[in-house]
């Protein structure tokens, strides 16, 4: 039996508070676990585009842990990010599931503001750009 697989991600809204990402990855489920809840991992596909990188990116991926992740721009140093820390931050639930072939990410924001602000960023290019890169992430040989 042939399995299709959907790899760009798709996205949907499924309320006013938000978003669903499902992508499809030709990798074990536990391999793309691991690249999406290991702080070592994480900065190697999910640095956005061309010209950026992660270079914080703190996680306590148990139930109600922290997060801090920050890129930065490699020409001016502009930078931008999440801090779960910070004093008037309304942290994103982010909840993660991977099935057989496929990851889907539900992103809780507190408001439809929130998430539409979220949206209009052009996140969802950047998710898919850094899949890409996730793609040959767990392509290479364990260890890799």
């Amino acid at each position: 039996m042939i399995t299709a697989i959907n790899n760009t991600a798709q996205v949907s809204l499924p309320s006013d508070t938000e978003v669903r990402v499902t992508r499809d990855f030709k990798a074990p489920r536990q391999l793309v676990w691991q690249a999406h809840t290991d702080a070592t991992l994480v900065p190697r596909w999910i640095g956005g585009y061309a010209g950026w990188s992660m270079p914080v990116c703190e996680m306590d991926v148990r139930p109600g842990g922290k997060y801090r992740w920050r890129w930065r721009s490699d020409e001016d140093d502009k930078e931008f990010g999440w801090d779960a820390h910070e004093p008037g931050h309304h942290p994103h639930n982010i909840h993660r599931k991977e099935r057989h072939h496929d990851a889907v990410m539900l992103i809780e924001y507190g408001s439809k503001e929130e998430r539409d602000a979220a949206i209009s960023t052009g996140m969802t290019d950047g998710m898919e750009t850094s899949y890409e890169r996730l793609d040959k992430l767990v392509a290479e040989p364990q260890g890799g």
